[in-house]
């Protein structure tokens, strides 16, 4: 028998040596990662692939991703520059900044890249949609839809959204406790997406019963596409199927309705006329058609319905969280910079807007809603909103500093060159619009910073100089968002309701951090207390 002494020995150099293989086995494993991925460059290209580390074998930089945040992408993008690869959710990545950068993807739509999407989404959002469609049928898609965004859509739509927007407000006013400003925004903004923009006819118990599926259906859009029990693919598939039977209805009802000569009233009603112009009628007197031509114009019915399900899907889908969470940041930055108020009161005040709406809210728990219409006319137009310069200057550099979305994803169609580097075909292409922002030289002042100046007519002609791709909230090339003056009407108008309405201070010790991933929002989701103003300070452009 060994003594203890040697036995104790004998065991610590056998963990040792277990140690050490084990280190080495897991040093060869990283090599071998990192050298299939550096294989895997076209070797038709004589270009380098870009600088980056692909992490740990099968499971890459994900785990560091999902810790740091925000802050993985700028540390990257510090040491490596502004094109690095890495290997994220299970694919090779290249991301991309900066203006030049940027601008050759956007612009690349359909000949460097097409549109990536995770398949989950493609399965709950539909094959008929404009975030899955390529090529012509793209095409055709915007087409269609840009028609209920256009200016006379938006007219007829800012009356209805200044009047919910100052119920709103004037509900947070009334409300005793802190408002969840982020919670209050996503409702509101379900609100107003499926009541204005589709013209769904809802009270607001069936609108909060649709807004919880909603947003289940979204928060399993990115799920593993595992069709499985209790799976996040299968609660998506659920809830989408909920909407699809309510929103059945709501067009089952429109498509009764003689409405070929009418003026659209809405982004639905829009998309049924230019689907109807472009030969596809979708009455339901087709079905009394008979025989096998009545079997065909059936299909094309049936089809044409889930079309239109699909893009009423799409359009809240666009339209919730981005919106919810822009509104939010709005409301955070100006108490962050009560100096942007004062200039807002001046402004409305200089344009004959300081009068807020006389009404004063009920007192309330902060449960039941906002407060019923009061009759207080709309005094907004597109028009008005486009004489407030500053207002608009803020709503601008909300969105440069806090865009609700990082970046979007491509994958490469062929191999390509980008800022000295190769772009294999397959591998997947993400453009960062916050790196972007961050890093824009082209300003009268530091990016980091809240200037809304920076958009005055001195900060527009440098940043059109220097190119347009330097400010991308909204993307840009084939895939802008089509809704983007529609949003920021929206901020617009919540903009000058609450600074002639409210006044709002934290009910926390301190500011919220932000979430960045996937959308961004406080961590808290921005617990604040607001109180309505005296008639007097709401004229005054000099008080807070």
């Amino acid at each position: 028998m060994l003594p203890w002494g040697l036995s104790c020995l004998s065991v610590l150099g056998a963990a040792g040596t277990a140690l050490l293989c084990a280190g080495l086995l897991l040093s060869l494993a990283q090599h071998l990662w990192t050298l299939r991925w550096t294989l895997s460059r076209d070797r038709a290209s004589a270009l380098p692939l870009p600088k980056g580390s692909m992490g740990w074998p099968f499971f890459g930089e994900t785990l560091h991703w999902l810790v740091q945040g925000s802050r993985f992408h700028s540390s990257r993008r510090e040491r490596y520059g502004t094109v690095f690869k890495t290997h994220l959710l299970g694919r090779p990545v290249i991301r991309v900044s900066g203006a030049e950068n940027v601008r050759t993807i956007l612009l690349g739509e359909h000949r460097l890249v097409r549109s990536q999407w995770p398949q989950s989404a493609h399965i709950l959002l539909g094959s008929h949609t404009l975030l899955g469609a390529v090529g012509e049928p793209h095409r055709q898609r915007r087409k269609i839809l840009a028609r209920v965004f256009n200016r006379a859509a938006l007219e007829r739509y800012v009356p209805r959204l200044q009047g919910a927007l100052r119920r709103e407000v004037r509900s947070w006013c009334a409300t005793r406790g802190p408002v969840a400003v982020y919670e209050a925004a996503k409702a509101l903004t379900f609100r107003m997406a499926a009541r204005i923009l589709l013209g769904l006819r809802l009270d607001e118990a069936q609108c909060s019963e649709l807004a919880r599926t909603f947003e289940q259906f979204v928060e399993n859009l990115f799920s593993l596409p595992l069709d499985v029990p209790f799976s996040g693919l299968r609660k998506g598939i659920r809830a989408r199927d909920q909407l699809h039977r309510h929103l059945e209805e709501a067009i089952a009802e429109k498509l009764h309705e003689d409405k070929a000569a009418a003026e659209p009233g809405d982004a639905l009603d829009g998309i049924i006329h230019s689907t109807r112009e472009l030969g596809h009628e979708l009455s339901v007197q087709e079905l009394k058609l008979g025989g096998h031509e009545a079997k065909n114009r059936l299909m094309e019915t049936q089809r044409s319905r889930a079309v239109l399900q699909e893009s009423a899907v799409e359009l809240l889908f666009a339209a919730f969280f981005t919106t919810a969470s822009a509104s939010t940041s709005l409301v955070l930055l100006l108490l962050q910079h009560p100096a942007a108020i004062a200039k807002i009161r001046q402004e409305l005040a200089a344009q004959g807007l300081g009068r807020a709406c006389g009404c004063l809210p009920a007192a309330s728990g902060g449960g039941a809603g906002p407060p019923a219409n009061c009759g207080c006319e709309p005094d907004l137009s597109l028009a008005a909103l486009g004489r407030l310069r500053y207002v608009g200057c803020v709503v601008k550099e909300v969105l440069r500093l806090l865009p609700p979305v990082s970046g979007g994803y491509r994958t490469a169609l062929r191999t390509f060159e980008l800022d000295g580097y190769q772009i294999p075909k397959g591998w997947n292409v993400m453009y960062s619009i916050r790196d972007t922002h961050e890093t824009a030289a082209v300003y009268r002042s530091p990016p980091e910073g809240f200037d809304p100046e920076r958009f005055g007519t001195e900060g527009e002609d440098a940043r059109g100089a220097a190119g347009r791709f330097h400010y991308i909230p909204f993307g840009g090339g084939a895939r802008s968002c089509l809704g983007q003056e529609l949003a920021q009407t929206v901020l617009q108008l919540l903009a000058v309701e609450l600074v002639r309405t409210a006044r709002w201070e934290l009910a926390t010790p301190a500011f919220p951090a932000m979430q960045t991933v996937p959308i961004v929002h406080p961590v808290d989701g921005l617990r604040l207390f607001f109180h309505p103003l005296a008639p007097s300070a709401a004229q005054d452009g000099r008080r807070l």
